[in-house]
């Protein structure tokens, strides 16, 4: 299936997007934040994609959460919101975006299933003092909350 992005590029090219997004915290019983290794070596990221059109941003969360890492999550709340030129980026392949991220707490209830797409080179937990480079500039108070941040 063509994906609303996809569709658009095939118009605009590589030009800027305003895309609506949502992008998932998830920590396991250690409080360790899970992120996705990008199997196109663009590092490291949350779980996350864009919003499609007639999907609510809670559906997609749930969507793009199994599609990158084989788990089934339920949303427990609404983080923050971010956007903005802190939130632009420049995929390899020159495309451009400017990301509205709607960034939710999810927990994981069900076991992993295998991730059915290719988008994942692998998936890892982090504690907050070893965290990898993200490709967007969340807070920490963001992704371990205030009274669990570590320095």
């Amino acid at each position: 299936m063509t994906s609303h992005i996809q569709i658009l590029r095939e118009k605009l090219g590589q030009g800027l997007l305003l895309c609506p997004s949502v992008a998932a915290v998830i920590h396991d019983s250690n409080g360790r934040l899970l992120l996705q290794e990008k199997s196109s070596g663009e590092g490291w990221s949350l779980p996350a994609g864009a919003i499609e059109p007639g999907e609510t941003p809670r559906e997609a969360i749930v969507r793009e959460v199994f599609e990158e890492t084989g788990l089934s999550i339920a949303v427990e709340e609404i983080v923050d919101l971010f956007g903005g030129k802190h939130f632009r980026y420049t995929y390899p392949n020159g495309d451009e975006v400017e990301y509205v991220v709607t960034l939710f707490k999810c927990k994981v209830t069900a076991p992993q299933a295998p991730i059915p797409d290719t988008e994942t080179r692998s998936i890892r937990y982090f504690h907050s003092g070893a965290l990898p480079t993200l490709a967007l500039p969340y807070p920490k108070s963001s992704l371990f909350g205030r009274d669990q941040e570590e320095s």
